[in-house]
């Protein structure tokens, strides 16, 4: 039997345990395995389960960093890679922009905690007036408050509750006639840079011309390049005739001639001249539609260039005034060509019929609450964008609650200005501008 003999180590703590020498190379180099190797447990007290969530042990205090020299306000932020110390100009804080709203005017959160879309709720039975007040001298009046002024409609008088003398942006339709002399087509064309700077960056634009039929030249937007480019390919457009009608010679319609003798004496000599259109109602009408569309928030103008001709169009003037009452659009016209004369202004109460008008334009300014100026020149045509398209947006802007029942009846609307200065009640100091009347719009459709 072999034996086995076993070397029993001594007790942990004993004397022999601690004589015991060790080995240099133990001493100097651990064994690796040993390290890995855990202790053994006691036999007293159970080792406790690791905790899954060691407290962390405090990080050893570190050293404080060096705090950076403070730089003056004006300097400029150091090169990249340059030490501070060596910074001449220190960077600068970038400006603060803060944008705020006016009160009510932010997104409401409803309980789901989901934006709700801000409405503008506007009363069918309110009533905006624009008017323009001027002086004797033709200059406008300022500094009017709303005691100063007194509106009735249909005779009895309305209380204001609406008052502000703050400029609008324009929605203007520009309208030019084709259809007058080409002299005068040609001494529009060369005050359209006038025309273009007449015209603020918050207006927004749509050209329009006629002729025998209308035609809308350019969508709706603001002054810029397309204006421009519309208005150049505009000035390159041709007039009429500059002299009356051909009745005679070798380009008359009694055809060809030899040695002033007819070739064909046999047939007949009709003298009929051309006949020519001068649809001013129609493209009233087109503009006016259109501009029925555009943001309430603007002040809604039809802005004509033309000598007030108006014939054989398909809409009547009754019928344009109606809807040029019914969405609030005022009309201001330069008069050019025949109308610009002196004394030619008294004809357009002369209506023919199956002629048209002479002049149209003071009919439709007056019910509107525009104003037409006349230009012969080109200055004054050109002082006359100014003035014009200036008077259309600095105007006082009244409103009030009516009280006449719906109904789609015309209204009258007359515009007083209380002057304790003026001793005479038959020639007032001041002139009011605005429109006669109104037709209520239809109710909108839920």
């Amino acid at each position: 039997m072999t034996g086995v003999v076993v070397a029993q180590s001594p007790a942990p703590g004993s004397a022999a345990a601690n004589s015991q020498p060790a080995s240099a190379s133990q001493a100097s180099t651990p064994n690796k395995a040993d390290q890995d190797i855990p202790d053994a447990p006691s036999a007293v007290r159970p080792t406790p389960p690791p905790d899954e969530n060691p407290p962390q042990q405090p990080a050893p205090p570190t050293e404080a960093p060096k705090a950076l020299p403070r730089l003056p306000a004006n300097a400029v932020p150091p090169r990249q890679g340059a030490p501070v110390d060596q910074v001449d100009n220190p960077p600068t804080k970038p400006p603060i922009n803060i944008r705020t709203v006016p009160e009510g005017g932010a997104t409401n959160r409803g309980p789901d905690g989901q934006e709700e879309l801000f409405t503008i709720s506007v009363r069918a039975d309110q009533v905006i007036i624009p008017v323009a007040v001027k002086d004797e001298s033709g200059h406008l009046v300022n500094g009017l408050l709303p005691t100063d002024f007194s509106v009735r409609e249909n005779g009895q008088k309305q209380k204001l509750n609406f008052f502000t003398s703050d400029p609008f942006a324009l929605s203007a339709a520009v309208i030019f006639d084709l259809g007058m002399k080409d002299v005068d087509v040609q001494r529009v064309a060369h005050t359209f840079p006038a025309l273009e700077g007449a015209f603020s960056q918050f207006d927004e634009v749509s050209i329009y011309s006629y002729s025998n039929a209308v035609s809308q030249l350019s969508g709706w937007g603001a002054v810029g390049e397309k204006f421009g480019d519309t208005l150049a390919t505009l000035a390159n457009a041709r007039g009429r005739n500059n002299g009356p009608p051909v009745t005679s010679g070798p380009l008359g319609p009694q055809g060809p001639m030899i040695n002033n003798m007819p070739v064909d004496p046999s047939a007949p000599i009709v003298y009929t001249p051309a006949q020519e259109s001068h649809v001013l109602n129609d493209a009233v009408l087109k503009a006016a539609l259109d501009l029925a569309k555009r943001d309430k928030t603007r002040r809604k103008v039809i802005f004509i260039i033309s000598d007030g001709r108006e014939y054989r169009s398909n809409a009547s003037y009754h019928d344009v005034l109606k809807v040029l009452l019914t969405n609030n659009i005022m009309v201001y016209a330069v008069g050019v060509g025949g109308s610009a004369i002196p004394g030619y202004n008294k004809l357009e109460k002369i209506h023919i019929p199956r002629f048209g008008y002479s002049d149209i334009l003071p009919k439709y300014v007056n019910a509107t609450g525009g104003e037409v100026l006349n230009g012969i020149t080109r200055n004054t045509i050109e002082d006359a964008y100014a003035q014009l398209l200036g008077g259309a947006r600095n105007q006082y802007t009244l409103g009030y609650q009516t009280h006449q029942a719906a109904s789609g009846a015309y209204r009258s609307i007359e515009v007083l200005v209380n002057r304790p200065g003026c001793k005479s009640s038959i020639r007032p100091c001041v002139n009011v501008y605005s429109r006669d009347g109104f037709y209520p719009a239809p109710p909108q459709r839920q």
